[in-house]
């Protein structure tokens, strides 16, 4: 069994964060652990900020000025454990950065909803989070993304 708390932080104005949102976001989280064969209880930070915001981060972070749709920052290094929170008894995976604004964008210029995106773009952190990294190789990038579209097929938001 997985439960799993998303604590959500809105740092932006240009797309509403609705309960459906969240929903998604916590489901997209859950999924993927589903998927991925994790048993417990986990817990994620998410914040929501645009384009501005994410490239400030980007900026500070990884020394990248530019605008990005997602960040990922992990709890742990390869191959380490996750950190158990003593206050929940939750594995912490660490944190998920996403530009609402980028992502509306994106799935204007893909062609799918923006349910799709934001869900894609969860998944897509969530595997970063647990160790998957698709800049390694070509190979890691191929197994990454196939994981993805299962995750994403899994919810009914395959293209």
């Amino acid at each position: 069994m997985i439960t799993v708390r998303v604590f959500g932080t809105n740092r932006q104005r240009i797309v509403p964060v609705t309960k459906e949102l969240r929903t998604l976001v916590k489901r997209s989280v859950s999924e993927t652990l589903y998927e991925e064969g994790y048993k417990g209880d986990f817990e994620v930070s998410v914040t929501f900020t645009d384009n501005a915001g994410i490239r400030e981060i980007n900026k500070e972070y990884r020394d990248i000025d530019r605008e990005t749709d997602v960040l990922s920052f992990p709890m742990t290094g390869e191959g380490e454990e996750f950190t158990v929170n003593p206050e929940t008894d939750c594995y912490m995976l660490g944190d998920i950065v996403i530009s609402l604004e980028k992502a509306l964008a994106q799935a204007e210029e893909y062609g799918h909803s923006f349910r799709r995106e934001v869900a894609f773009l969860t998944v897509h952190s969530m595997l970063h989070l647990l160790g998957y990294d698709h800049e390694r190789s070509e190979e890691e990038e191929r197994e990454m993304f196939g994981k993805q579209d299962i995750v994403l097929e899994a919810m009914g938001l395959d293209r």
